[in-house]
């Protein structure tokens, strides 16, 4: 049996306004050697950004990984931890008989890439000093700056 590479992966996303020009920041981490992501888009939202974050990073893992992944996003935790998301899948993106699930694409992606690893989700509060969310936080508000038209 192979031993999985332990990876943790940071996270974060922001917004200026909601919807509006937006980034994310990703921090890799394996082995004592890290790798930045960060992207973001002319007209998304701040969720939006908080899970194309955590898709980014784990997309980049090129074979099945032990990964502790850190948020400071309760939508993206919850949806996970609690089973919500699998669940709006199951139901053809459905929260309800009558709502939607948003972000059923990003939701897609996700799930599929959380089945192809092993991973933990912890969620951090933002910013209150944690130092690689704080990073994360900076990479994405330097792409917001990036997609402001």
């Amino acid at each position: 049996m192979d031993v999985l590479k332990k990876v943790e992966i940071f996270t974060d996303g922001a917004c200026s306004g909601n919807p509006g020009p937006g980034g994310y920041g990703t921090i890799l981490r394996y082995n004592g050697r890290e790798k930045e992501l960060s992207g973001g888009a002319f007209e998304t939202t701040n969720n939006r950004m908080e899970l194309t974050a955590a898709i980014e990073g784990l997309a980049a893992l090129k074979e099945k990984c032990s990964v502790t992944l850190y948020s400071d996003s309760k939508y993206l935790v919850d949806a996970i931890a609690c089973g919500w998301a699998v669940k709006w899948r199951e139901n053809g993106w459905m929260r309800t008989k009558k709502d939607k699930a948003q972000n059923p694409d990003l939701w897609e992606k996700l799930l599929d890439l959380l089945e192809k690893h092993e991973v933990e989700l912890v969620w951090v509060k933002g910013h209150a000093g944690h130092p690689e969310n704080e990073r994360c936080d900076r990479l994405a508000v330097a792409e917001v700056e990036k997609h402001r038209k």
